[in-house]
């Protein structure tokens, strides 16, 4: 019905901003609704409507390519991010009714969330330097709000003035670099800029620091090191949803970015091409590195959560270094399957601090005798980031380390390294990943009774579970949309 509706318009380049105009009436409409009526149910059913209507209108066009004011274009790629972010975005406004961390301001949580789902899908979806800007300016002033928006815990406003004072530094970096190569190209479209690069005979120190601010200002959002320090501190302080939506959708938001920048712009030979990739793979490995070590010696379990995440991101940046169309896939498909391995264990200690459980790590012993299908789930997503088979965290490891070593067709030596220290950090991960599974199934905790789960979290953490066991045994149709996505993305 809706391919019924919406295919005829696609010769219509307004069909590119749909998606982003049903989320853009959705947030208006929140804080009208909430004054009707402040229930937080009643605002989290239309919010999934309007969230579910953007994904159809996208998903309708997922095979087109239609380009809108040559700002923003609605290919293969850029609808296949929009669903990874909408798919976020649907599992957060499903458990924030339930959440016992869950602001009172109800009309502006749940418009703010739309809103910051707009700048991610606007940022999928553009296709030069100051559509890019200012849609991750639109996600990033959303999401300062948000963290701030916790019921009774001061560390929320901590982290909401440290996550803007960072922000807002990383911003003013990237659109300092923006302006640089702007100066250089003369333009702002980012496939002109790539064959303007392309033809340059001389490396000048005005496209060196474009380039490395642009990535200190978007490494940032990826919370790539050195600019991780805001993670863990954010991830704490917002509340479990709102860490949920930073952790999967506003961070792979950063690495769509960076992949619509570099991979595109130096998706042709030019002379920095190789010191680029360099540059990549060296913060790839120390990313991994930090992000796993660090995260041994943490006790609270959102904050291992962070820097596991920083880990992620570290795997993820292979993709950028080696930039080749199975590097890129893998990529995406990491970025998908990280959806669900991460989400669905923030989602699971969103259930659980409901619940009446701490953050802590201790406080998880005996989680499985007091709730074995939560306990379950949370092995489930952290053997997948662990890259245990069959789980899906082992599928995409395997697709996007093999990325760096089949490069072009043909077997390649020059990131095989860059492999290894991946290998080794996957191993190093297990060790802090097993202390939580220890907890919950080996450690004796108090006696108590069964807890009682929400059933919007149950459903979550049940759909991630599952989620995770499908793509690791039946990857291919995700594959094969990866591969779809990269393709279109190179073009």
């Amino acid at each position: 019905m809706i391919d019924v509706i919406f295919h005829p318009y696609a010769n219509n380049a307004v069909a590119a901003i749909v998606p982003m105009i049903v989320l853009i009436f959705g947030a208006l409409l929140m804080p009208g609704l909430a004054f009707i009526k402040r229930s937080s149910k009643m605002l989290a059913f239309f919010a999934e409507i309007f969230i579910i209507l953007s994904a159809l209108t996208a998903l309708v066009f997922f095979n087109e390519e239609i380009v809108y004011r040559e700002l923003f274009v609605l290919n293969s790629f850029s609808v296949l991010m929009m669903l990874l972010f909408l798919t976020v975005a649907g599992l957060v406004v499903l458990i924030s009714p339930s959440s016992s961390e869950t602001t009172e301001h109800i009309g502006e949580y749940y418009s703010l969330i739309l809103i910051a789902t707009t700048g991610m899908l606007f940022a999928a979806s553009s296709r030069n330097l100051l559509s890019v800007f200012v849609s991750v300016e639109c996600v990033s002033i959303s999401s300062y709000a948000l963290v701030t928006l916790k019921k009774n815990d001061h560390r929320a406003s901590e982290a909401g003035v440290k996550y803007l004072l960072v922000g807002g530094m990383s911003s003013a970096l990237a659109l300092y670099g923006i302006s640089m190569l702007y100066g250089v190209t003369g333009t702002i479209e980012i496939p002109e800029i790539a064959a303007k690069l392309s033809s340059m005979t001389e490396l000048t120190m005005p496209v060196i620091v474009a380039v490395v601010a642009i990535i200190a200002g978007y490494g940032f959002k990826v919370s790539a090191v050195p600019f991780h320090a805001w993670a863990p501190d954010v991830y704490e302080g917002a509340s479990t949803p709102i860490t949920t939506l930073l952790a999967t959708a506003s961070k792979k938001m950063g690495f769509v970015v960076l992949f619509e920048i570099f991979i595109v712009i130096f998706s042709l030979d030019c002379l920095v091409r190789s010191d680029i990739q360099a540059f990549f793979a060296i913060i790839a490995a120390v990313t991994m590195t930090v992000g796993n070590v660090v995260a041994i010696s943490q006790k609270n379990i959102k904050r291992m959560l962070a820097y596991s995440s920083i880990a992620q991101a570290g795997y993820i940046l292979i993709a950028l270094a080696v930039m080749s169309n199975y590097a890129l896939t893998g990529g995406l498909f990491h970025m998908i399957t990280h959806v669900f391995m991460k989400g669905g264990a923030f989602i699971a200690v969103a259930a659980l601090i409901t619940a009446g459980i701490g953050e802590n790590i201790s406080d998880y012993r005996g989680l499985a005798k007091r709730s074995p299908l939560i306990a379950f789930a949370m092995l489930l997503f952290l053997f997948s980031l662990a890259g245990i088979p069959p789980l899906a965290g082992f599928t995409s490891k395997f697709v996007l380390f093999s990325g760096a070593i089949f490069v072009d067709g043909a077997v390649s030596t020059r990131w095989l390294w860059l492999v290894l220290v991946a290998v080794l950090n996957s191993a190093i991960s297990l060790y802090y990943y097993t202390k939580v599974i220890k907890a919950m199934y080996i450690d004796a905790g108090d006696a108590g009774t069964e807890l009682k789960i929400k059933r919007s979290h149950m459903i979550a953490v049940l759909v991630c579970a599952v989620l995770v066991v499908l793509i690791g045994v039946f990857p291919e149709t995700l594959l094969n949309m990866c591969d779809q996505a990269a393709l279109s993305l190179l073009a």
